[in-house]
């Protein structure tokens, strides 16, 4: 028979559980009791690290510009305000789409941070993955990048670091010379990176009228991709009132094709006649805005056709994130 394996027994003083760091899972750990992270105080960081937060925006200014930056729009940045203000040294602080070789964020010669939105993150919580690479940018030397690493699970979250007054206004680039600050005058390996992702874009604007509605272009089609606020089911249920009544459309040749989750929160997609411009769209938008106001309103039942309108959006919702 096999011999039973001895308990370990503690050699050193006990850390309370809020003390204990994080370290590899195969290490001892630091709680002192003698048994590897993974098997002692690992178990709950590792939980704590994967549970799912499904609005992880919620909370901050501008929640829809944050869920259609991270999924929808390839070059933008945002100035963001932090509470407390800026620490010395640091002349200001960015959100940006994406940045060059996908770094999680980049402290600039000047010691301004660019935060990086459109990164793989280690957890299920992409605030906290955000905030702990915003905090550990302000400390890094200028004209380095910040590499990505599991955020530890008791660690702030952007809801903690940003100025809740503060406010959030995207800016749509037409590509991605922000990477660099005179890119006119960069070198030939930039020059060739900044080109490629350039090529890569698809044209991209917001709309002024409404809140977080993005305008962009492809070959065959435009869209319109709008970020909504509202709890999932009223809103359905308000498209499809307006679907039912023929007033789901924003104008001549355009069509509400469906939806897609990301991040909590629902994108209504339309399709767009080619040559439709974001400006074309301002004052169908509006209009539209106004439209789901009053459908958003009504608690009466669902008609028959109103119901043959909402299973067709749902059948053809998709969840991103």
């Amino acid at each position: 028979m096999a011999k039973k394996r001895p308990q370990t027994k503690a050699k050193g003083p006990q850390i309370a559980d809020g003390e204990v760091p994080v370290v590899g899972a195969r290490e001892p750990c630091p709680c002192g009791s003698g048994r590897r992270y993974k098997a002692c105080h690992g178990r709950a960081a590792a939980h704590a690290v994967t549970e799912l937060v499904q609005r992880p925006f919620e909370g901050l200014p501008g929640e829809g510009d944050w869920v259609a930056l991270r999924e929808l729009v390839p070059a933008a940045t945002v100035e963001l305000t932090l509470k407390g203000g800026l620490p010395e040294g640091v002349p200001s602080v960015s959100l940006a789409t994406v940045l060059p070789m996908a770094w999680p964020a980049l402290r600039r010669e000047d010691g301004s941070v660019l935060l990086g939105l459109q990164n793989d993150t280690a957890s299920g919580d992409i605030s906290r993955d955000l905030a702990d690479t915003l905090q550990r940018a302000l400390t890094a030397d200028p004209g380095t990048p910040v590499q990505g690493r599991r955020a530890p699970a008791d660690g702030p979250r952007l809801q903690d670091l940003l100025d809740p007054e503060g406010t959030f206004e995207p800016v749509v680039h037409s590509g991605f010379e922000f990477w660099v600050p005179d890119a006119e005058n960069s070198s030939p390996e930039v020059a060739a990176s900044l080109e490629r992702a350039n090529a890569a874009a698809i044209p991209t604007a917001k709309l002024q009228g409404v809140d977080a509605a993005y305008w962009c272009e492809t070959p065959d089609k435009n869209h319109l991709r709008w970020v909504m606020p509202y709890p999932e089911e009223q809103l359905l249920d308000a498209l499809a009132r307006l679907h039912a009544a023929g007033r789901a459309g924003l104008g001549e040749g355009t069509r509400l094709v469906g939806s897609f989750r990301a991040h909590g929160l629902t994108v209504p997609v339309w399709d767009l006649p080619s040559g439709v411009t974001a400006e074309d769209m301002e004052k169908p938008a509006a209009e539209f805005a106004e439209r789901l106001t009053g459908a958003l309103a009504s608690d009466a039942p669902l008609t028959a056709d109103e119901r043959r309108a909402r299973g067709g959006l749902t059948n053809r919702q998709v969840t991103l994130s």
